[in-house]
């Protein structure tokens, strides 16, 4: 039994790093949001209200913005045009909800703006959710099966997974610029004081690491794959 699993997954421990740091990031947003959302803004404009003012302000009254269920489930549909907020945030007056709905708005501009990165990452969806499923199916293959397919198939599996990685450095650009222009729309239209935009900016901050650790992680999991893949040509 040690040796099957010690065949099966023998580079597990290069994911120590990833896991670490990807369970760091949650708690903090965890802390940082649950804290935060007990803070009132000066304005008492709810997350809605926010996310429909900055829309207004800047001429795109037809992107609508709609409450969903869950918790941070809050993103923006490129597809239809809409803003999605979770209904703590939607129905929230708290620093933490109108951050959350700026940043979601921010998206909606960057794609009104043809915003390159966000362009490229709405391009990838397709291809890095195909590429996520069989890279998992085909690096199975490639350690089940002995021979000369092995290490093809592995390495078939490290330059699908790389898909996934480079989506995931695309969207850090995507995500910290959608942070930035929430900031500065929202102290442009006094929805937020400068006091309360240091507040926001811990909340956005707190956000964007978790996408640093899904960064971090899907490197890992490519070096693991590719080391992996090397000892297979090792045994050939």
């Amino acid at each position: 039994m040690f040796a099957f699993f010690s065949f099966w997954d023998p580079y597990w421990w290069v994911m120590i790093p990833g896991m670490l740091l990807a369970l760091w990031a949650q708690m903090r947003l965890s802390s940082t949001y649950s804290r935060y959302r007990e803070v009132g803004t000066d304005r008492r404009i709810t997350g809605a209200d926010a996310a429909r003012e900055i829309l207004d302000r800047n001429g795109m009254s037809g992107v609508e913005v709609f409450e969903v269920p869950g918790h941070l489930t809050d993103h923006y549909d490129p597809l239809k045009k809409s803003v999605f907020l979770s209904s703590e945030n939607f129905h929230s007056t708290s620093v933490a909800a109108v951050g959350v709905a700026a940043h979601e708005v921010g998206h909606a501009i960057q794609h009104k703006e043809a915003y390159g990165p966000l362009g490229l990452r709405m391009a990838l969806v397709g291809v890095t959710n195909f590429a996520s499923n069989a890279s998992m199916w085909i690096i199975i293959a490639g350690m089940v099966i002995g021979g000369a397919w092995s290490a093809k198939l592995l390495w078939g599996g490290v330059i699908l997974f790389s898909v996934v990685a480079f989506f995931q450095a695309v969207t850090l650009p995507v995500e910290f610029d959608a942070s930035r222009r929430a900031k500065v729309q929202l102290l442009r239209y006094g929805i937020i004081t400068n006091r309360e935009n240091a507040d926001v900016d811990r909340v956005l901050s707190a956000a964007a690491l978790t996408y640093v650790a899904a960064l971090v992680s899907a490197l890992l999991t490519v070096l693991k794959y590719v080391m992996l893949a090397r000892s297979r040509d090792d045994e050939r």
